[in-house]
């Protein structure tokens, strides 16, 4: 194991932290907003002080993950794409894939065609660390490659993508109810279908738990070592996972009974939490 992947144990406390997951949008980064809050990176600075690692969990793209933490980024591990392709530490272009779950390609280019059959829906297609975006208008391109800040590349046919495709996605700006029950029946069972956000639907054969079980053994964490922070179904699978799982406290209320640890602010738990390793 490379020194970078060095962790050492804390034993303060009645098990070991070695390892610590969140979820972005809608825990770390609230809804409609574009930057985290700035008292998190001196608190990723002294969860690093101690040897514990902080990784972001999102079903974002690499790419656009690694903007949300400036300079802080090549110091993090990175669980993207719903947990599709994980990423050590390190530079963009320099950092480890630590490992990758690929779509079955023709199974995959049915479900698009399917998404872009739908009239309210935006398709996008996810390889390694491009977005790819088929047959849709240009405030769609601008929002994904500006807002969200991802790496695009518009293609006039799915065809047209030439390497793995790991997360296939619909965008429901009125919402996913809808396109959930045209598209669960046929595409929830050979991929694993998770809202990710009110206006996201994602499509993959990974899931954020079976990706942190694949990051943890890369680096040679025990899943028990794990703290974990979400808010939203697709988060469900890690947080049962993690030896200890906190969910934001306006998730919907059948995931607030599933996890009885809550909190409103990540940060706040964390800075708990270090206050208890002094």
């Amino acid at each position: 194991m490379a020194r970078i992947f060095a962790i050492t144990k804390i034993r303060r406390r009645r098990y070991v932290i070695r390892l610590i997951v969140s979820d972005i949008d809608g825990t770390l980064l609230p809804y409609g907003e574009t930057r985290l809050r700035e008292r998190l990176f001196p608190l990723i600075d002294r969860l690093r002080a101690r040897g514990i690692l902080f990784c972001p969990a999102s079903g974002r793209q690499y790419h656009s993950l690694r903007g949300l933490f400036g300079p802080a980024g090549d110091k993090l591990t990175y669980l993207c794409e719903n947990g599709a392709i994980l990423y050590g530490p390190g530079s963009e272009e320099e950092a480890p894939v630590l490992g990758k779950t690929p779509m079955e390609r023709e199974e995959a280019l049915a479900l698009c065609r399917a998404i872009l059959d739908l009239p309210e829906c935006q398709l996008l297609v996810s390889g390694a660390n491009i977005s790819y975006l088929c047959q849709c208008p240009r405030d769609y391109v601008d929002y994904m490659g500006g807002f969200k800040g991802n790496r695009v590349k518009v293609l006039e046919d799915v065809e047209e993508i030439g390497e793995d495709i790991i997360k296939v996605s619909a965008y429901c700006p009125q919402g996913t109810g809808g396109p959930a029950e045209a598209l669960g029946p046929r595409w929830g069972v050979p991929f694993r279908m998770a809202a990710a956000g009110p206006d996201w639907l994602d499509f993959t054969l990974a899931d954020k738990g079976t990706g942190l079980a694949q990051l943890c053994r890369a680096l040679g964490v025990a899943t028990s070592e794990v703290m974990a922070f979400g808010d939203n179904w697709n988060d469900a699978a890690m947080l049962s996972l993690a030896g200890e799982s906190w969910l934001m406290a306006g998730a919907d209320p059948e995931l607030l009974d599933r996890f009885p640890q809550h909190c409103t602010s990540v940060e706040d738990t964390l800075e708990a939490f270090l206050t208890e390793l002094a």
